[in-house]
């Protein structure tokens, strides 16, 4: 599709873009069929840990499996979808609270999905002079036990100097208040930020920068169709509910910062040194 000419003053103006039909349903259709042949083949009591993740308790960021994902590919689990015992209560193709993330460069249809002309356009006309894709994250959101993700901004988490990273959300399928879709709070990403999550030691922090709570009375549903991509500023707070529908909301979403800009040390996300980061026009390493 055309890149709207006004998409970076869009997003400088309200934090955030909605692109309808970005991405054809087909293509939608074939990450998320990629995406369970992938957890069919794996057994998580032998190739891993029962790791839950949930932004409400935060208990996984000082598990070793979250904390050395940023250059692999690894499931995490719903908190419904596990019992007192730690055993999984239902199958784990709807038990994955999401994979990450490093699939866009590990994963050649993952890849393919990440690394468009579109995409690449998308960047050049939102300012990046060397755009470099971070973080992958496929986001189940199932059905009945979808979790809540609480109210935060992305350069909390990935954060750069000065910050840069901006956040590209895919609709996989059909995003409703119903299922769970983004909120988000329009011109918020003027907000100083709140928070700095960081690593300290073998474990991590979170860092308060602002105790004044962001005003979430302010959060306005972004309901999109399939196929539609949501461009987020990385400063904008936004929020998603608990999906306790019957039908489920699947979303890609990749995250990109500016290759000139500082990625300090104790950020949590860090890649060995031979998987560097890529743009959108570059290709595989040898040894990848």
């Amino acid at each position: 599709m055309d890149i709207p000419a006004d998409i970076r003053d869009r997003v400088e103006r309200d934090g955030f873009a909605v692109l309808a039909d970005f991405v054809p349903a087909e293509r939608c259709d074939e990450l998320r069929a990629h995406t369970e042949n992938l957890l069919a083949g794996v057994d998580p009591d032998v190739d891993g840990a029962l790791t839950v993740f949930s932004t409400t308790e935060q208990t996984h960021t000082q598990d070793e499996w979250f904390l050395t994902s940023g250059d692999t590919i690894r499931w995490f689990l719903e908190d419904g979808a596990v019992d007192e015992q730690g055993r999984l209560t239902r199958p784990l193709p709807l038990a994955v609270n999401k994979l990450g993330h490093a699939m866009h460069d590990l994963d050649p249809v993952f890849d393919r999905f990440s690394r468009t002309p579109e995409l690449a356009a998308l960047a050049d006309e939102l300012g990046f002079v060397d755009p470099r894709l971070l973080q992958s994250m496929y986001i189940f959101k199932q059905p009945g036990i979808g979790g809540e993700v609480v109210c935060h901004c992305d350069h909390t988490f990935l954060w750069t100097e000065p910050p840069s990273v901006m956040g590209f959300w895919f609709a996989l399928e059909d995003a409703t208040v119903d299922n769970g879709c983004l909120w988000a709070i329009p011109g918020g990403h003027r907000i100083p930020v709140k928070t700095r999550f960081r690593r300290r030691g073998r474990g991590t922090v979170t860092e308060v920068l602002d105790p004044t709570p962001y005003p979430t009375e302010e959060l306005v549903p972004l309901e999109v169709a399939k196929g539609t991509l949501v461009v987020l500023h990385g400063t904008l707070p936004h929020w998603s509910g608990p999906n306790r529908s019957e039908r489920s909301r699947h979303a890609y979403t990749l995250h990109v910062i500016e290759g000139t800009a500082h990625y300090p040390d104790d950020n949590w996300l860090q890649r060995r040194p031979d998987l560097p980061l890529r743009g959108f026009r570059t290709s595989p390493p040898a040894t990848v």
